[in-house]
This record gives C-alpha cells, sequence and structure tokens, in this order.
C-alpha cells in the first residue's frame, strides 16, 4: 500500500517538477532579544576601544601600564616606558651624610657670575683640582648683568673640562641660566663694597641666588656648595672637609692676603657672626626694610666674628655656632632648601642674602656653624686707596733713585785724581774703542729700593696691565 498517496490519488510531492528545498526556506528565525543583545554587545565594545585610545592619549602615564599588557611586552620595555613618564624618589636617601663620597652623594655646586671673565681662569683651575669625584658633582652658573664676554668664556671652559682626556675629569649635569636682575652697581671694590649700595645690592644678590637655585636643584641631590669665583687659594678637598662636620650649613673662614706694605693678610668676610644684645637692640630702632650690614661704622654691633677669631696655629675641625653666614664659600644640605629656607630679597630680621640666609635657618632649627681655623683666601682687590698710595710710593722710589744717582755723581766729580790716573783712563778708552762696545759704555742701572717699594711698584704694574 502506498503511504504517499492522498485520498484523491494525488502524491505528496509536487508532479512535474524536480525535488528540491530552498536552504534558508525551513531554517529558524533568530529571536528579536538575541538580535537586540548582539547589536548592544558590539556596540560597547567599539565604545569602550574609542575610550581606552582617547584615555591613552590624554594620559601619557597610562601607556606604561596598559601597551606592555597588550602587546604582551613586544611593543616596548616596561621599564623604560616608566623612566619616560613616571619617576619616584626616594628623599630619605638624599638626607646628607659626613661621608657622601662613600655613599654616592650628589653635590649641587652653584656660582653666581657677573663680569667675571677675569676670574674665570683662576676658578676653573680650582674645579679641576677638587678631589670630590666629578661626576657626582652637577653644575650650575647664573650669569647675570654682565657687560664683558663671561658668558662665552664660560662655555667655552666648560667644553674644554667636559672634554678633557682623563676620564676623572668631566662633571655631571650643567645648566647654564642667564638672566639680568637690573643690578647697576660697578664691580669695582668702592662701588661694590660702598655703605650706601649694600641693601640694595644684596637683595638682587639674594634673588640671584633663589632664581639659580630653584631652576637647578634636583630631587637626587643631597647637598649644595656655594662656591664664588674670585677664591684665590681653597683646600682641594674642601667639599669633603666641609661635609665631614655633617652640620646642615657649614662655612669656612675666609681672609685676603695683602702687600707687606699693608700687613700681609686681613679679614675678608665679616658676615658670619654670631648674635649679640647690641645689634638687637640696633634692629629694634631701624625700619621695617632695614639691612643692617657688617664692617661698617654706620652700624655698631660689637658681634663676634669668625673671622677674627682665626688661629693660623689652631685645630681646623674646631666649630663655632654662627647666626650669620659669608656667601663665598657655603655648604648646605639640600633638605635645609626643600624645606622652605631661602636667600631673603627682603629684610628678615634686619638682614637679606646670606646674612638672612643663616638667621632663617636657625628660626628653622638648623645647624648653622663656621669653622674659625679651617681658611681659604679671597683674590685681594686693591682699592682707590691702596692704588693711592702705590702710586706714592712708586714716586718716592724714583725720587730716590735719582737722588742716589745723583750723589754718586758727585763724588765722583770731587775725587782727587792721583798721578797716573789720566794715563790709564787714557789707555782703558783705547782698548774700548779697539773692542768695539766697550767704547760705549751702558747708563748706570737704578739703585734698588727697599722691598715693600719694589712690591708696591711690582702690583702697580699689575694693575696697569
Amino acid at each position: 500500500m502506498n503511504r504517499h498517496v492522498l485520498e484523491k490519488g494525488h502524491s505528496a510531492y509536487p508532479i512535474g517538477s524536480a525535488f528540491k528545498i530552498s536552504p534558508n526556506r525551513f531554517q529558524p528565525r533568530s529571536q528579536p532579544a538575541l538580535r537586540y543583545r548582539r547589536h548592544l554587545f558590539q556596540r560597547l565594545c567599539l565604545l569602550g576601544g574609542i575610550s581606552l585610545i582617547l584615555l591613552l592619549l590624554i594620559f601619557p602615564s597610562w601607556r606604561a601600564a596598559v601597551l606592555p599588557t597588550l602587546s604582551f611586552g613586544l611593543l616596548a620595555s616596561p621599564n623604560d616606558l616608566h623612566l619616560q613618564t613616571v619617576r619616584y624618589y626616594d628623599l630619605s636617601e638624599v638626607q646628607g651624610t659626613e661621608k657622601g663620597w662613600e655613599r654616592g652623594e650628589r653635590v649641587l655646586m652653584c656660582t653666581p657670575l657677573r663680569d667675571a671673565s677675569s676670574h674665570l681662569p683662576m676658578f676653573f683651575s680650582h674645579l679641576r683640582n677638587l678631589t670630590y669625584p666629578h661626576e657626582l658633582i652637577d653644575l650650575a652658573f647664573l650669569v647675570s648683568d654682565s657687560r664683558d664676554d663671561t658668558l662665552s668664556m664660560l662655555s667655552h671652559m666648560l667644553e674644554d673640562i667636559q672634554n678633557d682626556p682623563n676620564p676623572k675629569m668631566p662633571f655631571g649635569e650643567i645648566s647654564v641660566i642667564q638672566k639680568d636682575f637690573g643690578q647697576k652697581v660697578q664691580q669695582d671694590v668702592e662701588s661694590r663694597h660702598g655703605f650706601e649700595a649694600q641693601a640694595n645690592r644684596r637683595k638682587l644678590m639674594a634673588q640671584a641666588r633663589n632664581w639659580l637655585l630653584s631652576a637647578t636643584l634636583r630631587p637626587t641631590h643631597s647637598w649644595v656648595y656655594w662656591r664664588d669665583a674670585d677664591v684665590e687659594t681653597a683646600p682641594f678637598t674642601i667639599i669633603e672637609d666641609l661635609m665631614r662636620h655633617n652640620k646642615d650649613v657649614t662655612v669656612p673662614n675666609v681672609w685676603r692676603p695683602l702687600p707687606d706694605w699693608l700687613g700681609g693678610e686681613q679679614p675678608y668676610d665679616l658676615n658670619s657672626w654670631q648674635e649679640s644684645e647690641t645689634a638687637l637692640a640696633l634692629a629694634d630702632t631701624l625700619d621695617e626694610d632695614a639691612v643692617i650690614v657688617e664692617g661698617y661704622a654706620e652700624y655698631a654691633t660689637w658681634r663676634p666674628h669668625l673671622a677674627y677669631l682665626r688661629d693660623p696655629y689652631g685645630d681646623p675641625d674646631m666649630e663655632m655656632e654662627l647666626d650669620g653666614i659669608g656667601g663665598v664659600s657655603i655648604l648646605a644640605k639640600a633638605r635645609v632648601f626643600r624645606a622652605g629656607v631661602h636667600f631673603p630679597a627682603f629684610s628678615f630680621e634686619k638682614h637679606a642674602e646670606t646674612e638672612g640666609f643663616g638667621k632663617m635657618a636657625r628660626r628653622m632649627k638648623f645647624s648653622v656653624v663656621g669653622l674659625p681655623h679651617y681658611t681659604i683666601w679671597h683674590l685681594y682687590e686693591p682699592s682707590v686707596d691702596d692704588l693711592r698710595h702705590m702710586e706714592e710710593m712708586e714716586q718716592e722710589r724714583l725720587a730716590r733713585e735719582k737722588e742716589e744717582q745723583e750723589r754718586a755723581g758727585s763724588k765722583e766729580s770731587t775725587q782727587p785724581q792721583t798721578p797716573g790716573t789720566e794715563d790709564a783712563m787714557d789707555s782703558e778708552k783705547l782698548q774700548g774703542s779697539a773692542k768695539g762696545p766697550a767704547a760705549h759704555p751702558a747708563k748706570d742701572e737704578p739703585v734698588k729700593g727697599d722691598s715693600s717699594e719694589a712690591e708696591g711698584a711690582a702690583i702697580m704694574d699689575t694693575v696697569k696691565e
């Protein structure tokens, strides 16, 4: 019996056509809920990818964490990306210790310069001789209000020292900053040390020091060493010598050499001192913006000065607590500046610049000491009075030489001649004419004066040059 025949005799399959089945005709349709979820998921993924790209562009620091993960470390090294974007510093490791050269502690050496081209050769000779590891010293210079070729000469000398064939000679990072502050006081001795110019001059110098420090102090620095360019003589180990005291702020004693006729030597830096009751009483009588300066009759402070306590045979490691300090040579821990101590460009307790710096450091409970028997020597610069006195000494020396020559000539003319003297003189003349040069006797050499006058003349020639 045929099961595929209907009741009326027709077959279940269409008659007169081949057997065909459409591939999509009998597949079940997808439900609307599933289709909606799939489209939503695709949109969310697209939105997330665009957001991630935008975040990586806006926040570069995210690249160090995201890109190595997405690229399975093939795109870039995680360490390289980390150093280029985010750096972490532990300031507890740069507090400064008494043997920083053994622990690799970095020193920032700051030097302000103004019309200092004549001092730079001497300064760089000191730099070359420093025994503290040069690779641990970063140099920072501020050239301001200069009218000579300080900047060009500085650049040339820095290039020479950095390209020195000795591998121990080049220094670390070097920064040269140029900024003028409107300093109009001349650089001669009379102008720089005149009483009327002191207050404004020191306030501008404080600004220069603060600009230089704020632009060059790095989180890697443990110490800051301030050094003037016109220091003539200093120990090669001065950084280590001051560092061994392990104080927050340390300064040496500063003297200057003098000619013998001026005493041979003299205290130079009178800005390092201990406070006195007389000075405190004087400060209460001054205006709010007044600045007390040492070494001038206008301000009789009667303070104990570090310079006057020097003993050439004393212990160089002896310490003296100070309230004010000078700026020729200062070694301070970098944490002092990070804590907020700076060089006040205003009247702070009636003081400014380095003396105000010492006062501020003491106010913030930092240790400030000076070494009365550890001495460095500042360059001698003759004042107007010294030059005048040298000129007078030179005139006196020439007058004395002329007088002695006239006296010697008068003795020869008044001396009686013995028989036969004329014949001897004639024979000497004949012999001289035969020899040639003896016929023309040389001029009489000037008679030398005493040692002090000769030294004064030598200094005069140096100053004129």
